[in-house]
């Protein structure tokens, strides 16, 4: 499995070339993403890790999922990917862990995410990445709150949530004990 620092690397000259790609200045990504220009550029040169929040608002901005985004910076997709190969990229600060079990690829519309949350972990999205984006929340341990759309549910362990994701989002851990899900994705 590839360092962090590795891949930090690796994501930060991609969303560089996102946004030369596009003809951006940092002054009209920031106003765009709601995000300060000194982050931006921070992270462009790879000065700092993303959180999964500012990953959220520089996704929609640029329509794509994280998965996307992550898989941007691999060579290619495999078609198997062992457990031992699957990415798993943290957000210490949020307490958030997600690992792409399965990796999007550019002829496809789905691909399957593996989330873990530490007790008290709260994540935030404005924006869905893609507005309309199909997802299907499916519990594996724990409890989990996510708000979609403006409706708020408790899901456990066994527990199964789909929707189309338009608006806001929230993933929250209550506690005591971590919460598990996977979430299942699909492009509109």
């Amino acid at each position: 499995m590839r360092s962090a620092e590795e891949l930090d690397a690796r994501l930060a000259g991609r969303l560089a070339e996102l946004r030369v790609e596009r003809g951006w200045s940092l002054d009209e990504l920031a106003a765009r993403a709601g995000v300060s220009r000194s982050t931006l550029s921070r992270l462009e040169r790879a000065e700092i890790s993303p959180t999964a929040a500012l990953l959220n608002k520089l996704c929609a901005v640029y329509e794509r999922t994280l998965s996307r985004l992550l898989a941007e910076v691999e060579t290619e997709p495999p078609l198997l990917v062992r457990a031992a190969e699957q990415r798993v990229w943290r957000d210490e600060e949020s307490g958030f862990v997600r690992r792409s079990v399965s990796p999007p690829h550019p002829g496809l519309r789905g691909e399957v995410v593996e989330g873990t949350l530490r007790p008290g972990a709260d994540i935030a999205y404005d924006v869905p990445p893609v507005p309309g984006l199909e997802q299907h929340i499916w519990v594996l341990e724990g409890t989990v709150e996510i708000t979609a759309n403006g409706r708020t549910h408790a899901l456990h362990a066994g527990d199964c949530l789909r929707f189309l994701l338009w608006g806001a989002s929230r993933f929250r851990c209550p506690g005591p004990g971590p919460a598990r899900y996977v979430i299942l994705i699909v492009l509109p």
